[in-house]
């Protein structure tokens, strides 16, 4: 990434690429919810596919609450999407139970889960744990019991908390992602800005610096649809100059990812070419 004059590198010193978390595969989504509901594997392993293909570096999984059969719906899932796609997987959910179920039935062979999500809500803090006992990757909302932050400097008060927690449950940094929360741009238009800023802020925090993610679509919730993608590609462009490390988006909008491709060309990641649109 481009931040200022420098480069966002890793401990090796190599130039880092953005973190395409795959969106699809939703319980908000009807197809989704139906096929988790009745078990029906296809629509789940057909989303995975689909979203690796087209550059996803980790799946998300996300059944929401899932207060009945959580454990078990979260194992077979884990399972099925495993079976087709050798990604990492993000792990969506409140229940706590099947957030484990989950972590357990992972295939590691391609890299730790991710655990989503933990916060400095107390009701969040055993997300923390499950982390620390399983070697897990954990985003990390800048959201404390006190209400949504503020700005920027709020949002690294909330981090800085967060990270002192994760060393007491025995997370590295390195597993910690942090997502500054992002709010509606229709009902709290300055939250944008102050979301870009605490990226880059974030990076501070820490030495190697401390990575970042988003769910990039909340920006645009409650706008019409016609200029829902125009808003999240262009904050998208800005997150990504910011530093931004990894992003919860849809992988199947070809704008979006031509955006990203176009950016990190720009800023150098990747060697221009006449098709870098195809690479």
């Amino acid at each position: 990434m481009i931040a200022g004059s420098k480069k966002e590198r890793d401990k090796k010193g190599r130039i880092q690429n953005m973190i395409v978390i795959g969106e699809k595969i939703s319980v908000m989504a009807k197809k989704v919810r139906e096929a988790m509901m009745n078990h029906d594997a296809k629509p789940l392993q057909e989303l995975a596919v689909a979203q690796a293909n087209a550059g996803a570096h980790f799946i998300d999984v996300s059944i929401g609450p899932a207060e009945d059969n959580g454990p078990q719906l979260m194992d077979w899932a884990v399972k099925v999407v495993q079976e087709v796609v050798q990604k990492p997987l993000c792990l969506d959910t409140t229940n706590i139970k099947a957030m484990e179920a989950g972590v357990k039935a992972h295939n590691n062979q391609w890299g730790s889960p991710l655990i989503n999500s933990t916060s400095n809500e107390p009701e969040r803090f055993p997300m923390m744990a499950l982390a620390g006992k399983y070697n897990a990757k954990v985003i990390a909302l800048t959201l404390g019991k006190g209400g949504l932050p503020a700005d920027a400097e709020d949002r690294c008060v909330i981090a800085s908390e967060i990270m002192a927690r994760g060393a007491e449950y025995g997370v590295s940094m390195e597993n910690i992602i942090l997502d500054p929360l992002i709010l509606q741009i229709c009902t709290r238009q300055d939250q944008g800005r102050q979301a870009i800023r605490a990226v880059r802020m974030f990076k501070d925090l820490n030495d190697p610096p401390m990575q970042s993610v988003v769910g990039l679509s909340n920006i645009s919730n409650g706008a019409p649809k016609h200029v829902r993608g125009i808003i999240n590609r262009n904050f998208f462009a800005l997150l990504i100059d910011a530093g931004l490390t990894a992003a919860i988006i849809d992988p199947l909008d070809k704008d979006m990812m031509d955006t990203l491709k176009t950016v990190e060309m720009i800023n150098g990641k990747t060697m221009y070419a006449h098709s870098y649109l195809d690479m």
